[in-house]
């Protein structure tokens, strides 16, 4: 596979007909060949990507502002600066060398992924919680990291036919993602456990696995509810039996119903417009008291600070933004790449349907912040990262002039590769 990874990354060039029909006929006994029409550059990025993750950016400064204020104050609105100035430069960073050199290597990330979720056990536990790798003042969450480590090594792994159109080649992306889900859940992190399933299931549909193994995968999911029941603390426990023990009007909301309990009634003070333009509802300071407003429940302050019509726009922009990396994916022949823009694509997706989803009560309350807008710098940096990475992928659409995407087998080895490439030579 490696192989495959360094032809690609070596023959990115202009190529006449004739050279391509040889190649071709190479090819059909080798490994596919993919190639660009012309050398990357700045103008093929696309741009309204990067101005709608940089308005998302500046909402969530805005909104954590608000947050500070309704709360008496903090001091999180400059650090918030300081981490989207430095994610930028990781989104800059990340765009520009070609991002197939990730193919090499996307196993070996994967892994140091894995050490760093086991490492985080090692270190003392903040509120309960083994989530964070503090050296000073600054603290590291891996499973930030392992989101994006495990996208490029789902890429990896199904960018061949036999990856993902068979049934034992199926076992592999399941491992990949049930490794880092158990050790998730052991620190205890409910939220970011959820996303790698579905982010799963939008890749194997993506590559093109058949609609059985894909109906058997989700029949596997729900067969493997009762374990993931037995992975949860007891605070999570609670958390999602809490959903379907809502307090209604006049009740008074106890234990974990309370937290949902204030996301619905400060969004209510909402309203249509805003306290931004309506001003606030009411003076009572305890109506709009919210805890962890500025992280997990952003999305409530949002809708408090601009209204329905804000959130529907906050929405809008992140359905843009989707839109805009699915386009990327779609116009990528290479495979590695495609994939990997996709699993970008539905990671966004699941994470802002399951945060806004929990802030109204339909999922359970699982801590999972909302993506470039909610406060952290660990998570503003490897979705910069991860933007980085599509706006790679969009600077070299690459097409395959061996075989359909997602259509070829894995590279042969040994002898019989060495006699095609010299046969390429001499051609």
């Amino acid at each position: 596979m490696s192989d495959r990874c360094g032809t690609a990354l070596a023959q990115e060039r202009l190529i006449d007909v004739e050279s391509a029909a040889r190649m071709l006929e190479v090819s059909r006994q080798t490994e596919p060949i993919f190639l660009t029409g012309r050398s990357p550059s700045v103008h093929r990025k696309p741009w309204p990507l990067v101005l709608v993750s940089l308005s998302l950016m500046l909402l969530g400064v805005l909104t954590i502002a608000r947050a500070e204020a309704l709360a008496g104050g903090g001091h999180r609105v400059p650090r918030q600066m300081v981490w989207i100035a430095v994610s930028l430069v990781a989104m800059l960073l990340a765009s520009w060398p070609n991002y197939r050199i990730l193919c090499r290597w996307a196993y070996v990330i994967y892994g140091l992924a894995l050490v760093l979720l086991v490492a985080v056990f090692f270190f003392p536990a903040v509120h309960g919680a083994h989530r964070w790798l503090r050296f000073g003042g600054i603290g590291i969450q891996p499973s930030e990291v392992a989101k994006i480590a495990f996208v490029l090594a789902l890429a990896r792994w199904l960018m061949y036919r036999e990856s993902h159109r068979r049934w034992h080649g199926l076992a592999a992306p399941l491992v990949l993602t049930l490794v880092p889900v158990v050790l998730i859940l052991r620190e205890p992190d409910l939220g970011t456990a959820m996303v790698f399933l579905p982010v799963l299931f939008c890749m194997l549909a993506v590559a093109g696995a058949r609609a059985g193994h894909l109906g058997a995968l989700a029949l596997v999911g729900l067969l493997l509810l009762p374990l993931l029941w037995q992975q949860m603390s007891r605070e999570q426990r609670s958390r999602v039996t809490a959903l379907f023990q809502q307090t209604g009007p006049g009740e008074r909301p106890t234990g974990d119903r309370y937290h949902l309990h204030q996301s619905k009634q400060v969004m209510a003070l909402g309203g249509v417009w805003g306290s931004a333009i309506s001003g606030e509802a009411v003076d009572d300071r305890a109506a709009y008291h919210l805890p962890e407003a500025h992280t997990d429940f952003v999305f409530s302050i949002i809708v408090e600070r601009f209204g329905l019509v804000g959130a529907g726009v906050v929405l809008a922009m992140f359905a843009a933004l989707v839109w805009g990396i699915l386009r990327v994916a779609s116009e990528t022949r290479e495979p590695f790449g495609r994939l990997t823009a996709a699993g970008v694509a539905s990671l966004f997706a699941v994470e802002v349907l399951i945060n806004t989803a929990m802030t109204v009560g339909l999922t359970p309350i699982t801590g999972l912040s909302l993506p470039l807008i909610s406060y952290g710098g660990s998570g503003l940096l490897a979705h910069a990262m991860a933007l980085g990475l599509v706006l790679n992928v969009a600077r070299r659409p690459g097409f395959e002039i061996a075989r359909e995407p997602f259509r070829f087998a894995a590279p042969a080895h040994g002898k019989n590769v060495r006699e095609h490439r010299a046969a390429a030579v001499r051609a």
